[in-house]
């Protein structure tokens, strides 16, 4: 079994059909989603439908979850109110009610998916280093984890102590514990534009996260087109 690990697409379909295309040619069977589909970008409906399409474990996101409420929370500025507003109008009351309805973690096939961490996933706290990904780890039932958030790919490994992986590319140990974020589809923030994944082969114990490039200056004419924030 060959999985396909991504996240925080940000309603960029032209980044997700780019990695469900590459998944493809790497001969991923699986795929699993680690929220925030919708947000910041041109095309929220499409991206939820190809997901939905997909038949695969996803949960909820921050936008995801601001997205599908009832009435927006109270204190966002003037471009996320008005970015918000444009995606509510072009989703269907379904695709608003089953994004709402996500779970916050999802254990499948012997890993675990969250978009932001384990101690207290509804709070949508950010891990960028090894002490935020130590408070995860004690939460940590399956050796591998799966996350998001940050829009940054980064690897974490618990043994004797937490390391850093700096390689994107590792192999499964037993005894060990991996809090891996996958990175963006969508927006990556790591000063590298294409979108980004991981594969998860669990029959040879590998994780690698890739780099995939898309068709970037139609999705930034969507941004011009629709003038987004």
């Amino acid at each position: 079994m060959r999985c396909a690990v991504f996240g925080d697409i940000h309603a960029n379909i032209e980044a997700l059909d780019a990695v469900l295309i590459d998944a493809r040619s790497e001969m991923c069977t699986h795929h699993a989603c680690v929220g925030d589909i919708v947000g910041y970008g041109a095309d929220p409906a499409e991206c939820v439908e190809v997901i939905q399409s997909l038949e695969c474990p996803v949960v909820r996101g921050d936008l995801d979850e601001i997205t599908g409420k009832i009435e927006l929370p109270d204190g966002l500025n003037a471009a996320a109110n008005k970015d918000f507003l444009r995606t509510r109008k072009q989703l269907s009351r379904e695709q608003m009610t089953w994004l709402r309805d996500l779970p916050l973690i999802s254990h499948i096939h012997g890993f675990t998916i969250v978009h932001a961490n384990l101690d207290t996933p509804e709070n949508w706290v950010y891990t960028t280093s090894k002490f935020d990904a130590m408070v995860s780890f004690s939460h940590q039932m399956n050796p591998v984890c799966f996350f998001g958030h940050t829009h940054v790919p980064q690897i974490f490994i618990k043994d004797d102590e937490v390391v850093v992986d700096q390689e994107h590319k590792i192999q499964v140990e037993a005894g060990k514990k991996y809090f891996i974020n996958v990175g963006s589809v969508g927006q990556p923030r790591d000063g590298d534009w294409r979108a980004c994944y991981a594969i998860y082969d669990l029959e040879s114990a590998t994780i690698v996260i890739k780099r995939v490039d898309y068709d970037l200056k139609s999705a930034q004419r969507k941004f011009v087109d629709t003038d987004l924030p």
